[in-house]
């Protein structure tokens, strides 16, 4: 494909002609290697316009089932002994917050036990011992325990914490989050039910509006909770406990084998185990949790990069079980749908790989096959996505229209995580270990907090530059695009510059703001923006 010096057998002249003009439409023969690009192209768009068209079934399960109200079976007579487990690694700034929430919990101080699992290696420390003896002089049941090593990460301290936890009912909080006083009240009747293992409920937001980046995050985690976990749900599929803010029987933790260490979702993993013996989930959507968003990209992506890579895990561990297990078909096929989702980020990679090519071989096949074709799959899938997010909004928000604005943005940042995305799959599926990196929280609840001057800054590496790189060499084709009128493919690869140079950019100037000039200077031009 590529002329000559390319030497291929091209018409006298082509080359200078090439050369003189820059037009790659010089460079395309119809051969084997355009066959081989269009087998990936067409491969890879195949595989993922599936996920994407996967979000109908979503949508339609969602209309059928979203009025559904789940009831508890009964009301306790007296109310049963609860365990609320608090993880926490290093978060000295929102740990004590957490533990005060878990203290105003609307429930019986004897019937209430709190264990703070503090596997922290920093002042966390001495101000979490501080807290608890502040509750535990109040007569709150405040359990201490420390961990020195972090065997396991924070399914080994939620493991650790069951041996001497006293309810029959735990409830996980992260440290980020905030339940209200009623959580307790309002979700532990559904144990009277004794085949309820796992309560979750929907995660809210304390900062939403804080920036871009949170906004967008917004977005995406209300598409999650209403659009994927409620039809999931009620239509009886598998659904996956989300790590915090929900709450589990302690015999179905057993029963279904206990907290495992050979992942980094431990919730995902031992959900799938328990509802594969039989044990009911119960999903509480009307049930808000709040919790802090991740307001630096580079803590964003260290928590997109765990859930990308520990869902894979699960997904080598339990996908063969669950297809030859004797579960219903539905059952099955969400769960492949549900499992495989990452996949989609390595293959993003290798799409913006071959696009070029893919759009030099496509044109000069002629517009109409690209309209026909290739112009409808980009299509469906990207109303599919819309759709999809629409709905969560308008479920939850009167100002929904004005939230959906950012809809574009959210599938450009989609599209800029597959680079760090796509490499925590591909560590998964070669085996690579990695630790539990936890996503720092700074306590930001307004547009005043700052986190500017705070600990936790992860390492950023060579991949904000690997983004950047991918965001000017699809400016380059944007422009190429551009100079021969191929104007239909213009929004989508605005998606892919935007989200390659946000992500990247975002991650450089945020690992930036750590030195106290930087800072200064940011925090001087927000003070004028607002």
């Amino acid at each position: 494909m590529f002329g000559n010096p390319f030497n291929h057998r091209l018409p006298p002249g082509s080359y200078e002609k090439f050369l003189a003009s820059g037009n790659l439409s010089f460079l395309y023969r119809p051969e084997l290697f355009d066959l081989i690009i269009l087998l990936i192209y067409f491969g890879v768009l195949i595989v993922l316009s599936a996920y994407g068209l996967r979000r109908f079934y979503y949508l339609h399960l969602f209309r059928k089932h979203r009025h559904e109200r789940v009831a508890p079976a009964g009301h306790f007579e007296e109310l049963p002994m609860v365990t609320v487990q608090l993880p926490m690694y290093n978060e000295m700034y929102v740990g004590p917050r957490i533990l005060n929430s878990a203290c105003q919990l609307d429930y019986p101080k004897d019937k209430l036990h709190i264990q703070v699992l503090d596997d922290s290696t920093d002042e966390t420390v001495g101000i979490m011992q501080q807290a608890v003896a502040y509750w535990t002089d109040r007569g709150f049941d405040v359990e201490y325990i420390h961990r020195t090593n972090r065997g396991g990460f924070k399914a080994g301290a939620l493991e650790n914490g069951l041996r001497t936890a006293r309810g029959d009912i735990v409830a996980i909080f992260d440290a980020d989050f905030v339940p209200h006083s009623d959580f307790l009240q309002r979700t532990v009747h559904h144990f009277t039910d004794p085949r309820v293992a796992i309560v979750q409920t929907r995660w809210a937001h304390l900062n939403g509006d804080y920036s871009l980046l949170t906004r967008a995050q917004t977005l995406f985690l209300d598409g999650h909770f209403m659009m994927e976990s409620l039809p999931r749900a009620r239509a009886g599929l598998f659904v996956n406990f989300n790590g915090t803010a929900g709450l589990w029987r302690k015999q179905a933790i057993a029963d279904a084998g206990g907290w495992s260490h050979d992942t980094i979702t431990e919730d995902l993993d031992l959900s799938l185990r328990a509802q594969m013996k039989g044990w009911k989930f119960v999903y509480l959507p009307e049930i808000e949790c709040p919790a802090e968003l991740p307001v630096e990209m580079n803590a964003f992506k260290n928590q997109q990069n765990r859930w990308a890579k520990g869902s894979t895990q699960v997904c080598l561990k339990m996908l063969g079980p669950i297809l030859r297990a004797p579960l219903p078909r539905p059952i099955k096929t969400e769960a492949v749908f549900h499992l495989t989702a990452n996949f989609a980020y390595p293959l993003m990679v290798v799409l913006s790989l071959v696009l070029l090519p893919a759009i030099i071989v496509r044109f000069h096949q002629g517009i109409w096959e690209m309209l026909v074709l290739d112009l409808p799959i980009f299509v469906a899938s990207t109303l599919s996505v819309a759709l999809f997010y629409i709905h969560s909004q308008k479920a939850l928000y009167a100002d929904w229209k004005e939230r959906v604005r950012l809809l574009p943005f959210l599938m450009a940042l989609g599209i800029g995580l597959t680079v760090t995305n796509g490499k925590a799959v591909l560590e998964a599926l070669l085996g690579i270990k990695s630790a539990f990196i936890r996503t720092p929280k700074y306590h930001v609840t307004g547009r005043k907090d700052s986190w500017l001057r705070k600990k936790y800054r992860g390492k950023i590496g060579i991949w904000p530059l690997v983004e950047i790189a991918f965001g000017s060499f699809f400016t380059w084709v944007f422009g190429y695009c551009v100079a021969i009128g191929n104007f239909g493919v213009l929004p989508f690869l605005l998606l892919f510059i935007v989200g390659y140079f946000y992500t990247g950019f975002s991650s450089l100037f945020h690992n930036l703001l750590k030195f106290p000039f930087v800072d200064m200077q940011y925090r001087r031009l927000r003070a004028l923006i607002d």
